[in-house]
């Protein structure tokens, strides 16, 4: 699931540019939008799996820095995100 996060934000990323572009996205969020992926990056190229677990998400410092970088960028276009939604896992 954790994994999934990361390709969709890989996803979304590569469209982040047309999107500014389209007037639909302000420049403004694309140095953290970079960020966000030089950390997913970086959290790729380590070998360790304990990145990708579930639990991950709360206590690892890449995940809460994505975090932290994601609600900036959701500010910065005006959409309040503190608290951020709870998030239920269907399987």
């Amino acid at each position: 699931m954790t994994d999934e996060i990361a390709l969709d934000f890989d996803h979304a990323f590569r469209m982040a540019e047309g999107l500014v572009e389209e007037g639909f996205l302000s420049c403004n969020v694309l140095p953290e939008l970079r960020l966000i992926d030089s950390i997913f990056d970086e959290m790729s190229r380590d070998e360790s799996t304990d990145r990708w677990t579930t639990a991950a998400l709360i206590s690892d410092a890449g995940w809460i820095r994505a975090r932290v970088l994601a609600q900036q960028v959701l500010a910065r276009e005006g959409v309040n995100a503190s608290p951020l939604p709870d998030i239920s896992v269907v399987r």
